[in-house]
């Protein structure tokens, strides 16, 4: 067998939106969108451009069409709550999807286990089931995974996987450098009084670190992302979530009435749980596909203290990576 050389280490952001994956060879985003391969496929029309279709990825589950315009092509499954990260056909589809960026040949099982840093929202870390629940994804993402892509066979083994926040890991994305090692301010970051927005497809997230501990009564996660925008589009529900994400992350999504009702929402989130203390916090860091559609709002808000990353929707998962790196170098030292 020819050996194969995957990357060894991997931010993983399972974001309900999107899955976002982040290692030596770049980031990847695979929006949220799953169906099953089960209708026809509608041949050449005069006149009409031909359609690519999705990624189509087999598993011992079946078939499932994965990615952008993966609702088009067959009946989608839209799974956006928590019980996906049990390990549900559809999610490890996407799983699989996005482990494919780190492979360079099919038909090549890896010769080198890769270890997994991944990012959660703040309740599945807390709370009397939050070990059974990490204990369940852990058991699925770890092993050997085989899958087939255009009949071609792709393996890797995941040897370990280690959890952290969503949050936490733009921190870590903001203070360290592409080596795992801290920027000239990195430190500061984590021993002041610092906080994080993370505004994501399902959630408002809060988080302020000092001395690398988390403030409990300014740390929190609020079910009102970008999801609840979509929702107030689609007040008739004529279109599939996956559907308008699609159409929104395309700059072809109507929001302009939408979106002031759902900023109200999202500000009064952090109005309720900061109030007025984020003039003491040193800096705010404001990351997730939600802060970069309000970013001129929030820049605003928080004017003199907010920074928002170059990319803020990799941002976790590119934090993660780097988390990674910087807790396998002290491993060795």
């Amino acid at each position: 067998m020819i050996e194969n050389n995957p990357t060894q280490l991997a931010g993983l952001d399972v974001g309900m939106g999107a899955i976002k994956m982040y290692s030596p060879v770049g980031g990847i985003l695979i929006p949220s969108q799953v169906s099953l391969n089960g209708n026809q496929q509608v041949g050449r029309m005069v006149g009409l451009r031909n359609q690519k279709p999705p990624m189509l990825i087999t598993t011992e589950n079946g078939q499932f069409y994965v990615g952008p315009g993966a609702h088009d092509w067959g009946r989608p499954v839209e799974n956006l709550d928590y019980d996906r990260l049990s390990g549900s056909p559809e999610m490890l589809a996407l799983f699989l999807a996005a482990l494919m960026h780190l492979l360079k040949d099919p038909g090549v099982e890896s010769s080198k286990g890769l270890i997994l840093y991944v990012g959660l929202p703040h309740e599945l870390l807390s709370g009397e089931q939050a070990k059974e629940i990490q204990a369940l994804i852990r058991r699925w993402m770890m092993g050997v995974h085989q899958w087939e892509v255009n009949r071609q066979l792709y393996s890797i083994e995941i040897i370990e996987v280690k959890f952290t926040s969503q949050a936490a890991a733009a921190v870590f994305d903001h203070s360290l450098n592409e080596q795992g090692q801290f920027l000239p301010h990195g430190r500061a970051i984590l021993k002041n009084e610092s906080g994080v927005i993370s505004i994501g497809f399902n959630t408002v997230e809060l988080l302020v670190i000092r001395d690398k501990k988390p403030v409990q009564r300014f740390t929190t996660g609020v079910t009102a992302g970008v999801r609840r925008l979509l929702e107030i589009v689609n007040s008739q529900q004529m279109y599939s979530l996956g559907e308008l994400d699609t159409l929104l992350r395309a700059g072809r999504l109507d929001i302009k009435d939408a979106l002031p009702v759902w900023e109200r929402e999202v500000t009064g989130v952090i109005e309720r749980y900061w109030g007025q203390s984020w003039k003491r916090f040193s800096s705010i860091l404001l990351v997730g596909g939600g802060a970069a559609l309000l970013k001129e709002s929030l820049l605003h808000r928080f004017v003199g203290k907010a920074t928002i990353p170059d990319d803020p929707v990799i941002s976790i998962a590119r934090g993660l990576y780097k988390l990674g790196l910087y807790q396998e170098r002290r491993k060795r030292e």
